[in-house]
This record gives C-alpha cells, structure tokens and sequence, in this order.
C-alpha cells in the first residue's frame, strides 16, 4: 500500500496562506481554475508544476525564492 507523502515546507506555507484566506484547498483551486491535484503535487513535492507554482505563488503572495521540492521515490 502506499503511504501519503509528507507536507513539504513550501507547502505549509501554501496551507497557512489558504487558512488565512478561509479558503479550503477545494475552493481556492475551484476558483482560479488550478487542478486541485496540481495544488496536491505542489503541497506534497511530488512535481514540480511550474506553470501552476508560479500563479500559486502569486495569487498567495509568496515569495519566489522557497526551495523547490520535488521528491523522486
């Protein structure tokens, strides 16, 4: 069976801004149009979805320069 992944630190920091907003996972990704299993990807580290990084980036304000995680088991 497979084991979840853990929360990377750029996506702690994707979940704090989200929980500032009061905006679920779900909701933010139905509203600008980000697949929510993009956003997974980017909060677990498992790709590295630039395209969908950079917009997530901007739209919650963060900074460019948090590491980019991308996990490779």
């Amino acid at each position: 069976m497979r084991t979840k992944k853990p929360i990377t630190p750029y996506g702690w920091t994707i979940k704090q801004r989200l929980a500032e907003m009061m905006l679920s996972q779900k909701d933010f990704c139905q509203m600008h149009g980000i697949p929510p299993y993009r956003l997974s990807n980017l909060i677990h580290g498992t790709r590295s979805a630039l395209r969908y990084r950079r917009q997530v980036n901007q739209l919650l304000d963060i900074a460019a320069d948090i590491t980019c995680e991308v996990r490779n088991d």
